[in-house]
């Protein structure tokens, strides 16, 4: 992994899963000695300007996680040139990501879990789920991000 200064966090829709991506990874990176700029998008962009999904905010703030600031938007083509790395939360995502992603970028788009030591390779929708759902959302991300965390500094020795 080449040096790694921002990351663009993707979903369908922005309002759940991206941004507790977003929300965990900064403030994971808080803790560290690492600057790295994170947003999150989606791809689809039919909640556009819309806050994060108040049940994935609630659990989010239970954790301690900020959503402020956060509000959806939907994936632009110059994305793949702007950020350093583009994770996304499922194979959909990563389908419709590579979809419009330069061939000679698409090596930035991979799964968010593709990080995590875990035996799921996706971050489920927690949408028309239970409030459990977006627990184990937290759960996901929560581990996979210090993989990611980890991996940079790595790369940076």
């Amino acid at each position: 992994m080449s040096a790694i200064s921002s990351i663009l966090v993707v979903c369908m829709g922005n309002i759940c899963r991206s941004p507790t991506m977003e929300a965990v990874l900064k403030h994971k990176l808080a803790a560290t000695e690492l600057t790295i700029r994170i947003d999150s998008a989606g791809t689809i962009g039919y909640h556009q300007g819309n806050p994060p999904d108040p049940r994935s905010v609630a659990a989010g703030s239970a954790r301690g996680y900020d959503f402020s600031g956060i509000s959806a938007q939907q994936v632009k083509p110059s994305d793949f040139e702007d950020y350093d790395l583009v994770l996304c939360a499922d194979n959909a995502n990563y389908r419709d990501l590579l979809s419009i992603c330069p061939n000679d970028l698409a090596h930035k788009v991979q799964l968010f879990l593709a990080f995590g030591d875990m035996t799921e390779h996706e971050v489920p929708d927690p949408y028309y789920g239970g409030e459990r759902g977006f627990e184990h959302v937290l759960d996901l991300i929560e581990a996979a991000s210090e993989n990611i965390i980890n991996k940079i500094r790595l790369s940076t020795r």
